[in-house]
């Protein structure tokens, strides 16, 4: 099997190779004129990238083959298998596939060849000299990943089991029974997050190839941003579900009662996804007015260059995480090649072209702060600035210590503290944005844009103010006086301050919530003025021919619905550890647990094993009380995998509108004591259903149409609807 593998990444490689030489020569030959040989190796380089990617193809399927039937004549995987059983067994054993740093290469690999495939095919009729470059850069960066997994040792997917780890019947020994998958990898959405950000960062391939590719064949027009507008929202959209589910593994898998904790692997993601804000609001602005033509080509490209740098922490070692994979040189080196290539290939690229990409007319500049133009502006500069101080802190650990904190790790304290002010002062950008106009707001114009969304926004922090003074303002004064815990809220600053700016980000959450619901009303309303239709025949019109516009405006709101949930359950957290003494005589224990308003009663407590029959589960159980009132139960436990002697602690949680009341059991001390984590979580159901409206709007603005019923209402709508 390994030898089948190998075969098919040197045919991968292969086929790149001549599909790189093709597409060169034949645009080269094309610029001296039209010429039946120079169509026919463009053709031949498309036909050579379908070849690629078939031969990725097969060697993805060798390995799911493989983990699916328990072959082990493959080292990755007996390295990344799993014994689980059932339906969930099933979705283990394919996530094997992107379980280790090798087969993941090679998910991601594939997954650029399937978008280089999209790309040549759409291509295929008109060889156009745009998209044959875009296809020329994609391809070079698929021969890079290609050439990591077969050229470089430590990442190659199909290294043979050596025969010493098999006894005279065939079985695995001396040690080699013991690996495995991790048993934390084992949940549906680890087993899902991995490929859905890999399609993310593979997309993001593409708007990068377009920007260089308008770069080298001098085409500024929207043109190129129209091709890869598309392939960008989707990417975005992977991108966040696969941080979304990663919080959600984190949240009930981890065991430590928050989703989102800084990690580097984590920030890691999160840096071309805050830079693809930036790009997908530059493309918008090309697009419409023929300006930011300068900031879509960086954003592209620093974009892809944030892709390579997660890659690059995950999986070089230099930059300590949980999630990171065993760190190797070969990584090391190529992907901070690619960093610095990528980047370069963007700033050289724009210094050679930059006349040729100045903007039309003055559409860049900004005559007035209170305007369209500058709040576009800021919102890059903004997103811009405090990603490149969050990929700087992230590494900071690896850099020198002649540099700017260089050697120094930073805590998710240190994150919080700069993340939390520029975060709500962002969604105040994307807040008033669309209250302004284009060049200059005047000041009546703004107050009849801000007078009914303000009124609305008003009523909805007013009912926010009653919950922060009835539920937050209490659980903030128990922590502050909690002894050792009340650090996690006074360290941050005065009270005043931590206060003010929870007060702040409901404000901004409220007015962009509106703002977003009544922009939309006036964009179904101009179009039902141009339509002649009624209200509810108007924004179903609307919705289908400008699908787009909808899912803009459901992501701002679904941004405020996020906000709000975000600083309820991260700033005003209540925790309990504590041991509960167990009384073997009367199977009890001899106190309740209490936290905030609940009421945690021990009813007993269970030893299964699982079906797989090498797991144990450890579990309790208990009565859950809020006040007086029985509202349902908590099952904590531990899982073991007694070959492998890991550990797995599985959360149990009950979910109320306002809160969560999230219970961890961590197994017992030497008395034979239960050891509990329990926390109140304020809020965070915002958060999972803001994440789910933001991918809704997402989705709708990437598969959603764009094209107006006719070009007054078109006109109309957008001018007073437009957003960044």
């Amino acid at each position: 099997m390994a030898f089948f593998g190998l075969i098919g990444l040197l045919v991968a490689f292969a086929a790149v190779a001549v599909s790189l030489l093709c597409l060169l020569v034949g645009h080269l030959m094309g610029l001296k004129g039209p010429r039946d040989s120079a169509e026919t190796l463009l053709w031949g380089g498309h036909i050579a990238t379908f070849c690629a990617s078939v031969a990725l193809t097969f060697c993805c399927g060798l390995l799911i083959f493989c983990f699916m039937t328990g072959d082990t004549s493959i080292q990755y995987v007996v390295e990344y298998r799993s014994n689980a059983e059932g339906l969930s067994g099933l979705l283990y054993k394919l996530a094997g596939l992107w379980g280790g740093r090798e087969g993941s290469l090679l998910l991601w690999a594939w997954l650029i060849a399937l978008f280089t495939t999209v790309l040549a095919l759409r291509n295929m009729k008109i060889l156009a000299a745009l998209d044959n470059m875009a296809l020329f850069v994609s391809q070079l960066v698929l021969a890079a990943f290609v050439g990591i997994l077969l050229f470089s040792e430590t990442n190659i997917p199909f290294v043979a089991m050596a025969a010493s780890y098999f006894d005279t019947a065939g079985n695995l020994t001396n040690g080699a029974q013991l690996w495995g998958m991790n048993a934390l990898l084992e949940h549906w959405a680890m087993a899902i997050h991995p490929p859905t950000t890999f399609i993310g960062y593979a997309g993001l391939t593409i708007p990068f190839a377009y920007a260089l590719a308008a770069l080298i064949v001098n085409d500024s027009s929207k043109t190129w941003v129209i091709r890869a507008s598309r392939y960008t929202l989707l990417s975005w959209l992977f991108l966040g579900i696969g941080i979304g589910l990663g919080a959600v593994w984190a949240y009930v898998v981890l065991g430590w009662g928050g989703y989102w904790g800084w990690d580097p692997v984590e920030n890691a993601s999160l840096l071309p996804w805050l830079i693809g804000i930036a790009l997908v609001h530059s493309f918008t602005v090309y697009r419409q007015r023929g300006a930011f033509k300068r900031w879509s080509v960086f954003c592209a490209c620093i974009a892809f260059s944030f892709v390579i740098l997660g890659t690059f922490i995950t999986r070089s070692g230099v930059v300590q995480s949980v999630h990171a994979f065993a760190g190797d040189t070969v990584s090391l080196s190529i992907f901070l090649l690619l960093i610095v290539v990528s980047t370069l290939a963007g700033v050289v690229g724009l210094a050679l072209r930059w006349r040729d990409f100045a903007p039309v007319g003055a559409s860049d500049h900004i005559d007035s702060l209170l305007s369209k133009n500058a709040a576009y502006y800021f919102n890059n500069v903004a997103i811009l600035l405090f990603t490149l101080l969050l990929a700087y802190l992230t590494v900071s650990g690896a850099l020198p210590t002649w540099l700017p904190f260089g050697g120094q790790s930073f805590s998710a304290g240190s994150y919080n503290t700069i993340a939390r002010p520029l975060g709500i002062a962002y969604c105040l950008i994307i807040a008033v944005c669309p209250l302004l106009a284009w060049k200059k707001t005047e000041g009546q114009q703004f107050w009849r844009r801000a007078r009914a969304p303000g009124i609305g926004a008003l009523a909805l922090f007013a009912l926010l103010l009653i919950y922060f003074i009835t539920n937050l303002l209490p659980m903030y004064d128990a922590v502050a006086t909690s002894g050792a815990r009340a650090a996690t809220v006074t360290d941050y600053g005065p009270s005043w301050y931590y206060l003010g700016l929870t007060l702040l980000g409901f404000l901004v959450a409220s007015l962009l919530f509106f703002n977003s619901l009544f922009m939309l009303a006036r964009g179904i309303r101009a179009f039902q003025k141009t339509q002649g239709r009624s209200l509810l025949a108007a924004a179903l019109g609307m919705f289908r021919c400008r699908a787009a516009t909808y899912g803009g405006f459901l992501a701002h709101l679904a941004m405020a619905v996020i906000l709000v949930g975000l600083i309820g359950s991260s700033m005003y957290v209540v925790e309990k550890v504590d041991y509960l003494s167990y009384d073997p005589e009367i199977d009890g224990t001899q106190q309740n647990l209490k936290i905030w308003d609940y009421t945690l009663t021990y009813t007993s407590n269970s030893i299964t094993e699982l079906e797989n029959g090498s797991d144990i589960l450890y579990a309790l159980q208990f009565d859950v009380y809020r006040g007086d009132t029985y509202v349902g139960q908590v099952n904590p436990a531990v899982q073991l995998a007694t070959v492998t002697q890991q550990q797995k602690l599985l959360a149990s949680v009950i979910n109320f509108p306002d809160q969560d009341l999230f219970v961890v059991y961590r197994g017992v001390n030497a008395q034979g004591d239960y050891s509990m984590d329990v926390r109140v979580n304020p809020l965070i159901s915002l958060v999972w259903i803001g994440f789910g409206l933001l991918m809704i709007g997402t989705a709708l603005a990437a598969l959603g149409r764009r094209r107006a019923v006719d070009t007054a209402a078109n006109t109309e709508a957008r001018t007073d609807t437009e957003q960044p």
